[in-house]
């Protein structure tokens, strides 16, 4: 059976992946970046790091639904390199500004290109994937992801040794950079365009298919945002050098399941799979707030872990079950806003909460609402904005009734 099955893996899909993984590194090396630069170079607080922090997010939610219908109407490749230059560009800025106020706004304008890149090149990869390998083509593109998020906060404390910022912006700059060279390289694919009043795109800016599961990945992932604002400067409290070796640990961590267990998505369905995501995130962060040492971050860093392993390709299949290849990129626009949406208001709120009971208070904000996360996917009938009574299936997998 398994030599009847459809080819995923060609040039222009790993084309693609190269490019996120570049474009990847370049960003999440500025995680324990940001925080330092803020909290010791402008003089902030809690909440500053978390305003620091959130501010490119709120950019990227902004522009996200608009790039979907951008890259269903001209195409994914513009926003590609496009996004990648806005970044790239930024980045470049963070060492020209010295408030809080205008590193606010430029990385506000950085989360515009994040937007435009991020659904690009992850529509492009469902564009290439066949229907059946969709949700193990949604893994392996979170490779590049993750494989910037496991190795970019490692060489980001190698580039700012004692304080070196310059040269994390120049190094930064320069793989977003590179990510927009090699989105030079891709080509659009094709796909049919629907006719006018036939299921053609969606008339509505955020479509209704991804407001269900985006709400339950906003809710999942509002801890990812304390997380990355709040573990840099908790590492301190606690005695470490530095974060490098927890977002590694993170990172390899999410790289390995994901490629490792890339069809899980749509052997277990999406619902199953979000479940069970959604419990461990709230495990993992719980025993980051409630276990205030070192050994109970890293074994709640392991939990969080492998909920995030499995959340956002279980969600993202979800939402895109049954969708016309016309209308694929408004979904994952649209679904994709949902995450910007949780870092920027998660970043905030932790913040706030960081500010009145330390970082574990933050920590445990993350459980809370992941654990929220979990009964609402668990009760909701309708999680897709259209009816289920009719599931699609992905994969031999029933995505509407994979819970059961």
């Amino acid at each position: 059976m398994s030599a009847t099955r459809p080819r995923l893996i060609t040039g222009q899909f790993v084309l693609i992946v190269a490019s996120g993984l570049a474009y990847f590194l370049g960003l999440t090396m500025l995680a324990p970046v940001i925080p330092r630069y803020v909290e010791s170079a402008l003089g902030g607080g809690s909440v500053a790091v978390g305003l620091g922090v959130g501010a490119f997010a709120v950019g990227a939610v902004l522009l996200r639904p608009y790039a979907g219908r951008i890259g269903d109407r001209i195409g994914r490749r513009v926003l590609v390199v496009g996004g990648a230059l806005v970044v790239a560009v930024t980045t470049a800025l963070y060492g020209l500004v010295e408030s809080l106020a205008w590193l606010a706004c430029i990385r506000l304008v950085a989360g515009v290109g994040e937007a435009a890149f991020f659904v690009g090149a992850a529509t492009m990869i469902t564009d290439l994937a066949p229907v059946e390998r969709r949700g193990e083509a949604v893994s392996y593109w979170s490779v590049a992801v993750y494989g910037g998020l496991a190795f970019g906060p490692v060489l980001g404390e190698a580039a700012l040794g004692d304080g070196r910022y310059g040269v994390s912006w120049a190094a930064s700059a320069l793989l977003a950079l590179l990510a927009a060279a090699l989105g030079l390289l891709t080509h659009e694919v094709r796909r049919p365009h629907a006719a006018p009043g036939a299921g053609g795109a969606s008339p509505h800016l955020l479509h209704r298919s991804a407001l269900g599961p985006g709400l339950a990945l906003f809710l999942g992932m509002v801890g990812l945002a304390g997380f990355w604002a709040f573990v840099p400067l908790y590492v301190d409290d606690l005695g470490l050098s530095g974060s490098g070796g927890i977002f590694l640990l993170y990172g390899v961590l999410v790289l390995a399941v994901r490629i490792v267990g890339a069809r899980l998505p749509d052997v277990l369905g999406s619902r199953r799979a979000g479940s069970a995501a959604l419990a461990l995130c709230a495990s993992g962060t719980a025993m980051m707030a409630a276990w205030g040492n070192v050994l109970g971050l890293v074994a709640g860093t392991v939990l969080y872990a492998a909920g995030m392993s499995l959340l956002y390709p279980a969600l993202l299949l979800l939402a895109l079950s049954g969708v016309s290849d016309s209308e694929r990129g408004s979904v994952v626009g649209t679904f994709s806003s949902f995450f910007d949406l949780s870092q920027g208001l998660g970043a905030l709120v932790c913040g706030g909460v960081a500010a009145v009971a330390g970082y574990r208070g933050a920590f445990a904000t993350g459980a809370v609402l992941s654990g929220a996360g979990l009964v609402y996917l668990r009760s909701a009938a309708n999680l897709r904005g259209r009816g289920l009574a009719q599931p699609s299936t992905i994969g031999g997998c029933d995505v509407a009734a994979g819970h059961q």
